[in-house]
């Protein structure tokens, strides 16, 4: 089971739908608007003293919730212009014109020129929001880029004018904002960078538009949370014990010893009953002597390390960290893939493959995740577009889920399911910590947890791990804060 309508991203073509169906519910389409721009309003004298406010407004449905919060600033006292993009009204007939012309006041035309008005105010950027579908120009252009020059503060409605909203992209330019207000439910455009850094945080106001819309059109994408996957997260069981907690059993390489070690406490701080780390011999000293809970057994050739995987008790794989790019290592993934179990990849165990994508593709299942980051998903997947359609289309393609890393890490599933992480610190770009979050997966998975909800679980705990700790992390102190991270799990309220 997994849930993805709390926490759900509607491109903007979905978000209209959800508006024309809470109208055909009968929410007038003024009253939607009316709610917004009080949202806006609102969300701005929670935040900033009273002062000078410029309202640039577009020509359309955000313009209309600019003039709303327009209107009801300046009934609150605020001192406030609206400037209309050049000289152009809502077009007749529209909640937006029908708003318009309840702004009693003058309407200027919009120019770089009145920010000398506001320079110790804030300007509400009501231009285009999610529905801008080219790069701004003429006026518009130079005052985004006149704004981005200043250090006037901006309140973005919807989304800042220049970014798209299905996939964060900018458009020629986009506006830095320092507030963004968005309705119902945020956007892709809200979580994938750049995007994401030209919101400042996001504010998701309800506007009446119920929930009930959701399973008609949306529940393919959604923002990583509890709420996506709780229900099926393996908590200790007062009857359970070591074995009904899985086996996981991870590869290690002979030189890069750490990755595989970091991996292997990983999957056991994550829960698994079991883990044995599988060491070439001449390096399983190095394995034996560092490891307590884990443990380790030697290999020396390719028949001695099928005997490992034989053992249908270990139940998940973890191969890649530490391994090296080489036909080995490509052969011990090929073995581990052949026993049909879950199996986590990693690193070189996708890199290894370069050239030769089919080979992985064919022995890869949707028991299989696939945890690349950009470097490594180039070398295997010959496709572009957003992060967003490369990870969707390298898990159909491949036929395993995809957890494409990143600031905005992607969890895509091949029927299309996917899943942005948007709680990762900056501190996590450090060595080891993907070796870490490898063994987090299969420490889940080895539980029983189905692939793609203990992909985007682990994500998730990865990041809480993070943020416990601060700056200064390296990839061994997320061992030690899994179970602060869990312990964060058990406390958050799901929907």
């Amino acid at each position: 089971m997994i849930n993805m309508f709390s926490t759900a991203l509607l491109t903007p073509q979905e978000m209209g739908q959800a508006d024309k169906a809470a109208i055909a519910s009968g929410v007038p389409g003024a009253a939607l608007m009316d709610n917004a721009g009080r949202a806006v309003a609102r969300e701005i004298v929670r935040r900033w003293s009273r002062r000078p406010v410029l309202v640039a407004c577009g020509p359309g449905n955000n313009g209309g919730d600019g003039y709303v919060a327009a209107r009801y600033l300046a009934d609150w006292g605020w001192p406030v212009t609206v400037a209309s993009l050049e000289g152009r009204m809502p077009s007749e007939q529209t909640d937006a014109a029908h708003h318009a012309g309840l702004w009693r006041r003058p309407v200027v035309r919009l120019s770089a020129a009145l920010l000398d008005t506001v320079r110790e105010g804030l300007v509400i950027d009501a231009l285009f929001g999610a529905g801008l579908a080219r790069p701004p120009s003429g006026d518009a252009a130079a005052f985004i880029q006149a704004l981005n020059d200043s250090d006037i503060p901006v309140c973005a409605v919807d989304l800042p004018s220049g970014v798209n909203g299905e996939d964060g992209a900018v458009l020629g330019a986009a506006l830095q904002a320092q507030l963004t207000i968005t309705f119902f439910r945020k956007k892709p455009g809200h979580v994938l960078f750049p995007g994401r850094a030209l919101c400042g945080p996001t504010v998701v106001a309800q506007i009446g538009i119920p929930d009930t819309v959701l399973p008609g059109l949306a529940g393919h994408t959604a923002e990583n949370s509890p709420d996506v996957w709780s229900a099926t997260f393996p908590w200790p069981q007062l009857t359970g014990h070591k074995y009904s907690r899985g086996h996981a059993l991870v590869v290690g390489g002979n030189r890069m010893t750490g990755a595989a070690r970091l991996a292997a406490r990983a999957a056991a701080r994550a829960g698994a009953g079991l883990v044995t780390l599988a060491a070439p011999e001449p390096a399983w000293p190095v394995y034996a002597t560092a490891l307590e809970s884990i443990m380790v057994e030697g290999f020396c050739d390719e028949y001695s390390f099928e005997s490992l995987l034989a053992d249908t008790r270990k139940n998940v794989f973890v191969v890649g960290p530490g391994l090296g790019v080489s036909e080995t290592t490509q052969n011990q993934t090929l073995q581990i893939l052949a026993k049909q179990r879950a199996c986590v990849l990693d690193a070189d165990a996708i890199s290894s493959f370069s050239g030769q994508p089919e080979r992985l593709f064919a022995a890869v299942s949707e028991k299989s995740v696939l945890t690349p980051h950009e470097g490594e998903f180039a070398r295997v997947f010959n496709v572009s577009g957003s992060k967003l359609e490369r990870a969707r289309m390298a898990a159909r393609t491949s036929g395993a889920v995809v957890l494409l890393k990143g600031a905005d890490t992607v969890i895509a599933h091949p029927d299309g399911r996917a899943i942005v992480n948007t709680n990762a610190p900056p501190d996590l770009a450090t060595g080891g910590a993907g070796d870490v979050l490898a063994g987090m997966i299969a420490g889940l998975m080895a539980q029983g947890m189905p692939p793609f909800n203990a992909a985007c679980a682990a994500c998730w705990l990865h990041g809480e791990a993070a943020r416990q700790h601060g700056p200064g992390l390296v990839a061994d102190d997320l061992i030690h804060l899994i179970p602060a991270a869990l312990k964060v799990l058990r406390r958050v309220p799901v929907n």
